[in-house]
């Protein structure tokens, strides 16, 4: 069998996306993309050989490619998901995978209508050491019925927004670019199924500057156990880019930081949690896109679905609706 010829739109994020393509034995990256001329070429030098273009629609018409990573600018993702469909692409997109209920809707459409392409979104967290652990945790029974969760998504980087490309989008959303991956992570740590959500938004952090948007998020959302979920985006936070985790069970809780986790299951004082001292910062790894070409090839199962992709950007797009009405927001994932 000939080896999968994969090309990468947007060389930011998906410079990395080359490694993970590289590392797997049955792929070659055959072509790049990006719009500055300046990065194709760097990038160009660190992976020699392959096509390089400025024009995104050369990789998505190439009927030589069979895989795509798309890590443009979130703006254009829609349009490069349909073209691609369109040219029978097995496609892996970067976060968020749209902008809109419809433009969701048009792409569940569109794969439905093909159903042999291959679709899937990089939520790296999910190949965390450390969550895969907590998640082998929670299944096994360890921390008993679960209640509430927290994850906040913690940037420390404002100036990428106040700054860089996505301060100049005609919108640019902090809970998709941000709180997608806290929302991804707990409802695949959790196995949880949300419900309905309330949440509130500030730009206090940004608004001596020109960025339009909210900066802070901050969105409560119910789960159909019961179970209450806290999830935040803050991207204006004075400290270095953190995912702050939270699990609260009848037996246990989980609580993560930047070196040793935190298990408690004593309420008694002087008796301390117990350490959970495996990598947390490991994520960056060819696992996710590794398992996304094995099941192009039939061997496995992706570590992200379809369906996981579309109940968390449905999730965000409630909690938006709930910034924005000031009202509990039903989350539609039919």
């Amino acid at each position: 069998m000939r080896k999968l010829r994969t090309g990468v739109i947007g060389l930011g994020v998906g410079a990395r996306h080359i490694a993970c393509y590289e590392a797997h034995p049955d792929c070659d990256v055959t072509a790049i993309c990006d719009l500055d001329p300046k990065k194709l070429r760097e990038v160009g030098e660190q992976y020699p050989g392959r096509k390089m273009t400025e024009r995104a629609n050369e990789i998505l018409t190439d009927p030589a490619i069979d895989v795509i990573s798309i890590a443009s600018y979130d703006d254009v993702h829609f349009e490069q998901i349909c073209l691609g469909i369109e040219q029978g692409k097995h496609l892996m997109v970067e976060k968020p995978v749209c902008q809109s209920p419809e433009h969701m809707a048009e792409i569940r459409k569109r794969l439905a209508a093909s159903p042999g392409i291959r679709f899937s979104s990089n939520h790296v967290l999910r190949v965390s050491s450390r969550f895969q652990e907590l998640r082998r945790n929670i299944q096994a029974g360890e921390y008993g019925e679960l209640y509430y969760l927290e994850g906040d998504y913690q940037y420390g980087r404002l100036h990428k927004i106040i700054d860089g490309w996505r301060g100049e989008l005609d919108y640019y959303s902090v809970v998709q670019g941000g709180a997608v991956h806290m929302i991804d992570l707990l409802l695949w740590l959790t196995g949880e199924e949300p419900e309905e959500v309330t949440a509130f938004g500030n730009r206090i952090s940004s608004r001596e500057s020109g960025f339009r948007f909210d900066d802070m998020v901050a969105a409560l959302i119910k789960m159909s156990s019961g179970a209450i979920a806290k999830v935040t985006a803050n991207f204006g936070c004075r400290r270095p880019h953190f995912h702050g985790v939270e699990i609260h069970g009848t037996k246990k809780m989980f609580v993560n930081r930047p070196s040793e986790a935190e298990v408690f299951s004593s309420v008694e004082k002087g008796v301390p949690p117990d350490l959970m001292d495996i990598p947390y910062y490991d994520y960056q790894k060819p696992e996710l896109i590794g398992s996304f070409l094995d099941w192009i090839l039939g061997r496995a199962e992706p570590i992200v679905t379809p369906k996981d992709v579309f109940q968390t950007m449905a999730t965000c797009f409630a909690v938006e609706r709930a910034v924005q009405t000031g009202k509990p927001e039903k989350i539609e994932n039919n």
